[in-house]
């Protein structure tokens, strides 16, 4: 039997919460679409994300810059405002990525995704500065000096990637240079970073670029997916999950490493991007599985970086074009209709954790204690996909969960009297809206009655709830089965 103890005298520290310092967004045009605000409604209220990252704040959707008939630059910041007071007044904050390039500032026609997104350096540094410039002016302006000072503010995003740079590595050394600099003109204070890479390269050719030649940076960004393989654009190509279990794990520890030993080693460290596939159209997001990978994963490097941004939040992700499915493999918690996935349900249950973590030595388990009582999330995370089937094959299909294990609850010294137990889980057909998806037959695309049955089956709502009481000197010990790839949460509180 597989036992998870704890004593609630024994307290092992501030629970680290980085997991919900961030999360993405696909471009900065789809928050304003109003489903896709709702989305993001729904997402700070259960999972309380602190942050919001983007592609395409400087995209021509947005309308931020373009040039009269002599070439003299017009600023316009209506859509940005709508945007960002909508981000504030839910209580988040921008994790500001500043690209792509608006096309009366491009050097080159190459874009990127169907929303086509200019990737090119700009034709004028001059002008990129002043915009960078203007942009951070109004920043300050609108929202004040101490709120946009608590932001972040990074420079472009995968520029190690021919789809995403047409540049070199100096280039963007230089693009990078003139906007962090341009930044701290504004307010020395303002957070800025870089080089928010694919597969965590250029970590220390960036930092020793900006030690020698004293270029301002305030923490390091990079990107990391559990597949290995190369961009894929539009989703096109069959991928496989990497099943070893240092997958994302050893290249953020790797990461961690270059910074602390590097000359800069106080660097904050963020993951600006990170999920268990890089392809738009893999059903392992939307699958039961993904909830115990992510926290397999999140366990491993929650003391490693200082953020882990969990791309994206809805399906609601124009990349290869507008949704034309329910669910399509996207990156998503949730799907187009605001179905809530599998892996909206592991932030959920992390976000519910209390304050102070207790000592538990069980490596796929958490508890923790706040003023009402304690809370312990546990998982059993099973790779069960035959090596060479590919992930579009394998999680397109109804997945019944094999029996895994017998666990027992146990925590000591809790004061005695009357408690309520509650138990919360998402496993197969467990607010496990997909496989009810699968089952489901509809023409085209299905009728408001058959999205709210679905609702209905991901409510999130406990499994089992009773009153208990603990009597003096007894511990609370709880005995359940869980099969291949639950997740549980068990509450403890009092009356």
């Amino acid at each position: 039997m597989r036992t998870i103890k704890s004593d609630v005298n024994r307290v092992k520290g501030i629970h680290n919460k980085m997991f919900k310092n961030c999360v993405g967004s696909g471009r900065a045009y789809e928050g304003l679409l109003a489903e896709h605000q709702r989305h993001l409604q729904i997402i700070k209220t259960e999972c309380d994300f602190k942050y919001l990252r983007f592609h395409g704040l400087l995209h021509d959707d947005m309308a931020v810059y373009s040039e009269d008939g002599q070439g003299n630059p017009i600023y316009n910041w209506q859509y940005v405002d709508l945007l960002y007071d909508h981000i504030l007044s839910l209580g988040m904050k921008p994790f500001v990525e500043l690209g792509f390039m608006p096309k009366d500032l491009a050097s080159g026609s190459e874009t990127v995704f169907w929303w086509k997104g200019n990737i090119t350096p700009p034709n004028s540094y001059e002008k990129w500065k002043n915009l960078i410039h203007e942009l951070t002016v109004h920043f300050t302006s609108r929202y004040g000096h101490d709120e946009v000072k608590q932001w972040y503010f990074e420079v472009w995003n995968e520029p190690n990637l021919d789809g995403f740079f047409t540049g070199d590595m100096k280039e963007y050394f230089k693009l990078y240079e003139i906007t962090s600099k341009t930044i701290k003109d504004v307010a020395s204070d303002y957070r800025v970073g870089g080089p928010a890479t694919a597969g965590c390269e250029w970590i220390t050719e960036f930092i020793n670029f900006c030690y020698k030649d004293k270029v301002p940076v305030d923490f390091i960004s990079t990107h990391i997916y559990g597949v290995n393989g190369f961009f894929d654009e539009f989703g096109i190509e069959q991928v496989s999950l990497d099943p070893s279990p240092g997958a994302i794990v050893d290249d953020v520890a790797r990461v961690h490493d270059q910074v602390k030993n590097s000359p800069i080693p106080n660097l904050e460290i963020h993951f600006t991007e990170w999920n268990s596939s890089y392809s738009q159209s893999d059903p392992v997001h939307d699958s039961y599985f993904s909830a115990a990978y992510i926290l397999s994963k999140v366990k491993k490097f929650e003391n490693l970086v200082d953020s882990m941004s969990y791309w994206v939040f809805s399906d609601i992700f124009e990349e290869p074009g507008p949704p034309k499915t329910h669910f399509r493999g996207g990156f998503g918690l949730l799907n187009v209709q605001g179905l809530k996935k599998p892996s909206f349900f592991s932030y959920k249950y992390l976000n519910k954790l209390g304050n102070l973590e207790l000592e538990c030595d069980d490596e796929s388990a958490w508890v923790c204690k706040d003023d009402k009582g304690i809370q312990i999330l546990f998982w059993n995370y099973t790779y069960t996909k035959p090596k060479d089937i590919p992930d579009q094959v394998y999680y397109s299909k109804d997945l019944p969960a094999l029996p895994a294990e017998k666990v027992q609850l146990s925590v000591s010294n809790l004061k005695p009297g009357k408690y309520q137990l509650s138990i919360y889980s998402v496993g197969y057909r467990q607010n496990d809206v997909y496989t009810e998806y699968l089952n489901t037959e509809y023409n085209g695309t299905m009728t408001k009655e058959q999205i709210a049955l679905l609702n209905s089956k991901a409510t999130g709502l406990p499994v089992m709830q009773t009153n208990i009481v603990i009597e003096e000197g007894k511990d609370f010990v709880y005995e359940l089965d869980i099969k291949q790839n639950d997740v549980y949460f068990v509450t403890v509180n009092e009356f």
